[in-house]
């Protein structure tokens, strides 16, 4: 598990202290191409976002909705691969916490030293969707030694033991997954959100972000009351597709909607 002192620990310590929510970001490596992600990843810093993920294009995906599959088709149709994802990452030189947000086999795929030239390349992070805990003896212990935060997702019908479990193994924070179903923007939040975050709350210490389905700036002043952060995905994805500024005032619009009394 990363240090007490990793980024991620000390951004959401710092919003904790100012009374704030944290507002973590996703985009997909190489979209709309990687120019104009590079752009796209500095416009969300300056837009107001805590937490940058950076998902690596994948070809087989499991949990995404339609419109982050595009992207990654759009991503891999650029050449991109997690080593080019961290030459990205290592270019845009954002002022904010990265993490790397990826499949298994794309992490394997980038070789023994992928975690550490994550962390030269400036990552502070790693979430592997397809990796639950205790599923897999030799990669687990490879990713907690890492030196980065291991991120872990809880799904809204894990158990209160699952849930703790899987708050041991993981850090910087936990993602808590809204809803059943793939990724995507939605018109409302699930009416038990409320039971599953204080079920989460009383199995963990660590900061708490929902996320999927979260489209509005209304839905993520609501969720944000909730937890201790939200994260926004697809919602950027579509507008980035559309221009790097479109993508950067929904992100401005939910940082005011975040921090308005």
């Amino acid at each position: 598990m990363a240090p007490a002192t990793s980024r991620l620990t000390a951004r959401f310590a710092a919003l904790r202290a100012e009374g704030r929510k944290a507002l973590v970001c996703y985009v997909t490596a190489g979209h709309p191409n990687p120019e104009r992600c590079i752009a796209l990843m500095r416009g969300l810093a300056a837009a107001g976002a805590d937490v940058i993920e950076v998902g690596v294009p994948f070809s087989d995906p499991l949990a995404d909705g339609p419109v982050i599959q595009r992207s990654s088709q759009v991503a891999l149709e650029h050449g991109m691969t997690l080593l080019r994802t961290l030459d990205l990452v290592r270019e845009a030189a954002v002022s904010v916490p990265i993490v790397l947000f990826s499949y298994l086999n794309p992490v394997i795929a980038a070789g023994a030293d992928a975690l550490q030239r994550a962390r030269d390349a400036g990552v502070d992070g790693v979430l592997v969707t397809d990796l639950p805990v205790g599923a897999d003896p030799v990669r687990e212990p490879w990713l907690g030694a890492s030196g980065l935060d291991f991120v872990r997702l809880v799904a809204p019908t894990t158990p209160l033991p699952r849930m703790e479990e899987i708050s041991r193994h993981g850090g910087g924070f936990v993602y808590l997954i809204s809803r059943l179903g793939v990724t995507g923007e939605r018109a409302a939040l699930p009416d038990d959100l409320p039971a599953t975050v204080a079920r989460l709350r009383a199995a963990t210490s660590l900061p708490l972000c929902i996320g999927f389905g979260i489209s509005t700036p209304g839905q993520a002043r609501v969720a944000a009351q909730l937890g201790d952060g939200v994260v926004v995905g697809s919602a950027i994805v579509r507008a980035a597709g559309t221009s790097v500024d479109d993508a950067c005032a929904l992100v401005a619009a939910m940082r005011a909607a975040l921090d308005a009394p």
